[in-house]
């Protein structure tokens, strides 16, 4: 392989390095586990596994499903209960991903557990040995709040209002703005809408007092979840800063990494074109192929000859 090829193949691996590794809808949020673990090769992994594999497919062609599952030879406790959702603005294909990846993601949280959920940006899955569905759950699973921005009449107004509007939407999912404020919520489609608004009235509640003129906020629930940010953005803008710094980080990485590669080919390539000229020119007339044995009888040649002509 010539300098040339060895330098591109590995400028084209570095370059493939800098594209991104996952999408935003794989951040992710919080994961929760049972306590209980269920037995290796026992019916209830096996409905386990297959309620898993039905949350993936059915993910192809739907935002929302669940599922009950008990395979043949299993018992009333061997039951299995499941859903999925994703979030409302995706594409069935981001959907199935974000859903494939959280399938994978469970079995490194929840290893053996009997039951499990895990919340990424785009997605929500959920399975237990007892039913939940349709059950309420207004518990607080997780919530976060960004950096105070002071007292700002019209910000909180514009807030207030727009979690306002999230609230009294009627719908499962519903993305709004008001002012320079955005902001998303969501219910698992499981509840009820009477149950789904209520779900949010309390998380938009506890968005409030919880993050108060907090410049963003997060409210993640049992069963519902609301979200603003003042940057315009309800994707965790928060965290795109980080993101940006380490996106920066390596850049400046992979700059250092190709200028080093470039400066070796060149010294390889000057050394090449340097052996090639003093082989034209004689300077390097021996081959590593040749015997020692002939080479040594030519030079004592040599000097019998130079010898006689001294004579």
């Amino acid at each position: 392989m010539s300098v040339h090829a060895i330098f591109l193949s590995m400028l084209c691996i570095l370059l493939g390095l800098a594209k991104p590794s996952s999408s935003a809808t794989d951040t992710f949020v919080f994961g929760g586990c049972s306590q209980i673990k269920y037995a290796p090769g026992s019916p209830y992994e096996y409905n386990v596994n297959s309620i898993l594999s039905s949350l993936v497919n059915s993910a192809s062609s739907t935002s929302y499903n669940n599922f009950k599952i008990s395979l043949p030879g299993s018992t009333k406790a061997d039951i299995v209960y499941g859903l999925y959702q994703c979030r409302g603005d995706l594409s069935n294909s981001d959907c199935r991903d974000c859903v494939a990846h959280a399938v994978s993601r469970l079995g490194v949280v929840c290893p053996g557990s009997s039951g499990g959920a895990l919340q990424f940006d785009g997605c929500f899955i959920k399975y237990d040995n007892m039913t939940f569905f349709g059950v309420q759950d207004k518990g607080v699973v997780m919530k976060k709040c960004g950096p105070s921005i002071g007292f700002d009449s019209d910000g909180m107004t514009s807030r207030d209002s727009l979690l306002g509007y999230l609230t009294a939407g009627g719908q499962y999912f519903r993305v709004g703005g008001s002012g320079n404020v955005q902001g998303v919520a969501q219910c698992v489609q499981d509840l009820s809408m009477s149950q789904c608004q209520d779900c949010l009235a309390e998380a938009t509640l506890q968005l409030k007092n919880q993050c108060g003129s907090a410049a963003w906020g997060d409210m993640f629930l049992g069963k519902c979840y609301a979200r603003y940010s003042s940057r315009g953005d309800h994707s965790r803008d928060h965290d795109s800063h980080d993101d940006n710094d380490n996106d920066d980080e390596m850049q400046k990485t992979l700059a250092i990494l190709i200028g080093l590669i470039a400066g070796v080919a060149l010294v390889i390539v000057f050394l090449s074109c340097l052996a090639k000229l003093c082989d034209r020119k004689g300077f390097f007339h021996i081959s590593s192929k040749e015997d020692p044995h002939s080479l040594k009888a030519e030079i004592q040649e040599d000097r019998y000859i130079e010898a006689r002509e001294r004579k």
